[in-house]
């Protein structure tokens, strides 16, 4: 099974947005690696607006 080439690209970019590491070092993490910082920074991203 291959991983879409648009959904890295999209976590790519919301890693790059939210914690201003660049493609290179968001690349080299193993897949599980990184959508667990996706699903990471997701969770802070909700709570950060859960307090407005």
């Amino acid at each position: 099974m291959t991983y879409a080439a648009d959904r890295i690209e999209e976590e790519t970019a919301y890693l790059a947005f939210h914690l201003h590491w660049g493609m290179d070092a968001i690349l080299d993490l193993e897949h599980a690696d990184r959508r667990a910082y996706v699903e990471r920074v997701a969770d802070l991203v909700d709570r950060g607006q859960e307090r407005r």
